[in-house]
């Protein structure tokens, strides 16, 4: 995906459930990205802060009213700018594959495949930043 030598992007994913965060950072590490894990907002604000990451994907079993202030709170916390994009997922709140837009954050139900999470992901990096 990235040429050879090429600085690959840094994806936080903050997800309380193991599995999931595990099968994650097998996906997107398949898909060529680095990936950095936590389990919560405390442990993602001290990896964020450790780490920069290009781009935070979270899911907290929270609903939409709750998971982007926790979005939020993890940005501000790692002195993050505006720039970095999250991804929040929520299993309540929006009919499934629905995204809404807000700068660059993403409020995403769980996409149908992953094909849909990578073309997303590939989108928001592009428009943050180059990586090279």
């Amino acid at each position: 995906m990235w040429p050879e030598g090429e600085r690959r992007p840094v994806i936080l994913v903050i997800e309380d459930e193991e599995e999931t965060r595990y099968g994650m950072k097998r996906l997107l590490t398949a898909s060529g990205y680095r990936v950095d894990t936590a389990k919560n907002e405390e442990e993602a604000a001290l990896m964020a802060k450790a780490h920069r990451p290009d781009l935070i994907l979270m899911s907290l079993n929270l609903d939409v009213v709750r998971v982007l202030p926790a979005a939020r709170r993890v940005r501000e916390c790692a002195g993050l700018d505006e720039e970095v994009p999250v991804v929040a997922f929520c299993v309540t709140g929006l009919a499934e594959g629905a995204e809404v837009g807000a700068g660059f954050n993403v409020y995403l139900t769980w996409p149908d495949n992953f094909d849909q999470l990578r073309g997303l992901l590939s989108r928001l990096l592009r428009k943050a930043a180059p990586f090279g």
